[in-house]
Order: C-alpha cells, then sequence, then structure tokens
C-alpha cells in the first residue's frame, strides 16, 4: 500500500512545483488529493485494486488533454474568422448581386429573373419595405435582365425606399414555381457572427456572404 501512495504522491509533488494558475490545474491538484485520500481511508478488508487508482488518473488526464485540444481549435477558429474578414474587407464599397431587398432612390434598377425555359409567360411582382405588393409588370420569360423604372402606373415616380422583386412564370396557363429576382446593391459592411459572415447591404439590409452570387465594381454615375 505504501508504494501504491508514494506512486501516486510523486505526480502530485512534481505538478506542484510547476503548478499553474489555470482551473485545469487547480483541478487537476484536488483530483490528486481526493485520490491520495481515498487510498487512506478505504476499507482495509475490500482495498481497491492500484490499477483502479491509475484508470481514474488516466481518465482525468484524458479530459484535460481534450478540453485544452478544445481550446486550441477555439483559437484557431477565431484566428481564421479574423483572416476571413481582413480578405472580405475588399467588399466594402463593392456591387454585390443578390435577391435581398434592394434600396430604390429615383434611379432605374436593373433586375436578373431567373426563369423557368418552359414559361411562355411571366409577372414582375414588386413589394414594398412592408412586404405589400404594389405592383405588377410583364416581362418577357426570355430575357437575363430587365429594367425596373420605379414608377407607377401612371408614370409617376415610386417613393424611395427598399423595395422586393420576385418572378411569378407560367406555362400553358398553368403557375410554375415563384423564382427569385437578383439585384446589384452596394457593400456597406462585412461583420462576423458566430462563424458566419454576413454583409450589410445599401438600404441597411443584412445578407449572407453566401447568398452573394457576383461581384462588380460600381458604374461611375
Amino acid at each position: 500500500m505504501d508504494a501504491v501512495t508514494s506512486a501516486i504522491a510523486a505526480p502530485n509533488t512534481a505538478r506542484s512545483a510547476t503548478k499553474s494558475s489555470s482551473g485545469l490545474s487547480s483541478d487537476f491538484e484536488t483530483f490528486l488529493v481526493m485520490l491520495t485520500t481515498q487510498m487512506q481511508n478505504q476499507d482495509p478488508l475490500n482495498p481497491m485494486e492500484s490499477s483502479d487508482f491509475a484508470v481514474q488518473l488516466a481518465t482525468f488526464s484524458g479530459v484535460e488533454q481534450q478540453v485544452k485540444t478544445n481550446d486550441l481549435l477555439s483559437g484557431l477558429g477565431t484566428q481564421i474568422d479574423v483572416m476571413n474578414l481582413g480578405q472580405l474587407a475588399g467588399w466594402v464599397g463593392m456591387e454585390a448581386r443578390s435577391s435581398a431587398p434592394v434600396r430604390f432612390e429615383g434611379s432605374p434598377l436593373t433586375l436578373f429573373p431567373a426563369v423557368p425555359n418552359t414559361a411562355d409567360r411571366a409577372e414582375l411582382i414588386v413589394s414594398d419595405g412592408s412586404g405589400k405588393v404594389i405592383q405588377r409588370l410583364d416581362f418577357n420569360p426570355g430575357s437575363q435582365e430587365i429594367t425596373w423604372a420605379g414608377v407607377d402606373d401612371a408614370g409617376a415616380p415610386l417613393p424611395d425606399g427598399t423595395y422586393q422583386f420576385v418572378a411569378q412564370p407560367f406555362a400553358g396557363g398553368a403557375l410554375l414555381d415563384m423564382q427569385a429576382v437578383e439585384a446589384f446593391s452596394m457593400i456597406k459592411e462585412v461583420r462576423t457572427d458566430g462563424g458566419e459572415i454576413g454583409l450589410i447591404l445599401q438600404g441597411d439590409i443584412e445578407q449572407s456572404a453566401q447568398s452573394i452570387t457576383a461581384l462588380r465594381t460600381p458604374e461611375a454615375p
């Protein structure tokens, strides 16, 4: 029994000499004290095997190493996020193409509908910032891009604001699935949240970087 106690006490003494301020080291020292106390107060008629103590010690040590590994991976993940932000910083001031709502300020907008080849008719559905449908316009379903003038049926300019566009295709009079319509918007800010890269577009529209399908330099006014 003295030999087993000495074998456990030796690591305890060595660790005390190099004890750090970390919580893991403190918990490890506590575990060794409890283990030694357990040995000293065990039933002499039914003592625990020394191998059982070794298993407990090895188990705690394994947990300690796993926690350290997790901390290391977490740190690497943070560094990767910072690197991504650094690379995406060049996006600020560029125009990103996505199906997010678009800020309208009086100038016509170029839209990019995605309509199935089977469609023989298509409508552009325009909604305002509250989600209310304010306009339905027919367009050629084969068009890869269309221009939205931003005027009402009487030709009067619509108010500045945020607008959402959706294409509604038809084939033989039957309505097909609604299709997203993309447009370009200025990128104002790049941010990260939980490992996800997000963009703030003109009009304070939030959009995931993964949803961007194209980038371009802003056209000269």
